[in-house]
């Protein structure tokens, strides 16, 4: 039976809706608010140029970084997104505490994690992906650099009954918290990480992703069980191809079996939207028949 891949199953049930893309823009409705974006990927005309008019707010990063009819949003506002409870706000990057193209991971994670696995995520945001793994029974230990993030994933967490879950809440740089890990001996049975092309750790330390990526594989390899299940990379910077993430769990892991493609946002009506890559190292695959049949 063919194995189904992180990515593979789009979630039917949300309240996020891809409307529209083209001319470098992406028109998406979170709950009861549209909102209009930049996107470099969408080079193609829109499918539906009478949508956009419906957008609450629009993001442009044309001339410093600005939000175009932000009074019309709400400080903050709730959406159910793939079996979660997650509080959205606009930041004044253009982000929202989400990134939809996540939203097939999180069903991923909650059908396939077993109860006890440790899990590892790194970078890990508002905390979509540890909730899931948390869903399902898992050991999670939530990993980010931004001390905000940490608390909004937190507040997440408290909103889906998960606030008592079996959750390490950890504000630190990832290669600092490896290396600490491994002195320590704590070891992890499957890790997600999706390293940003720039930032700064806790206490200001830089990350590059052209320079520190395989570093940081690499020091999850001196963290992983005996019997570890996989490990899940995922990328925005443009340039890192499905194959560039596989090579890099090759060279950390060995000859693990790897595979990946691109992170895709689905619609009903309108054209896939590419949002980035994936890649995963697999060295103990799920059975068969626990998978979910692929849309």
């Amino acid at each position: 039976m063919e194995t189904t891949t992180p990515f593979s199953c789009w979630p039917a049930e949300s309240d996020y809706a891809l409307l529209d893309s083209g001319h470098g823009r992406k028109l998406e409705r979170f709950g009861s608010i549209v909102l209009d974006r930049p996107c470099s990927q969408a080079v193609w005309r829109p499918l539906h140029p009478e949508r956009w008019s419906m957008a609450t707010a629009s993001f442009d990063r044309q001339d410093g970084m600005r939000w175009q009819g932000r009074d019309h949003l709400p400080e903050s506002w709730e959406v159910h997104l793939a079996g979660l409870q997650m509080r959205l706000a606009a930041t004044d990057f253009g982000h929202l505490g989400v990134f939809p193209e996540t939203l097939p991971l999180w069903v991923w994670l909650r059908t396939h994690l077993a109860p006890g696995t440790r899990f590892l995520n790194l970078f890990a945001y508002s905390g979509g992906a540890s909730l899931a793994a948390a869903q399902a029974g898992a050991e999670v230990c939530h990993v980010d650099a931004s001390r905000g993030m940490v608390v909004w994933a937190r507040d997440n967490a408290a909103r889906n009954g998960l606030e008592h879950a079996p959750i390490r809440w950890i504000v630190d740089d990832a290669q600092v918290f490896l290396r600490r890990e491994a002195r320590r001996g704590r070891r992890y049975h499957a890790v997600l990480l999706d390293p940003p092309s720039f930032g700064r750790g806790r206490r200001g330390e830089l990350y590059k992703i052209e320079r520190d990526v395989q570093r940081t594989v690499d020091l999850i390899a001196e963290v992983l069980a005996p019997d570890p299940a996989f490990v899940i990379l995922t990328s925005h910077t443009p340039g890192f191809t499905p194959q560039v993430l596989q090579n890099l769990l090759t060279q950390s892991f060995g000859t693990p079996t790897t595979a990946g493609g691109e992170m895709l946002i689905h619609a009903t009506d309108t054209l896939p939207l590419p949002a980035g890559t994936w890649a995963w190292a697999i060295f103990s695959p799920p059975p068969a028949a626990a998978l979910p049949n692929a849309p």
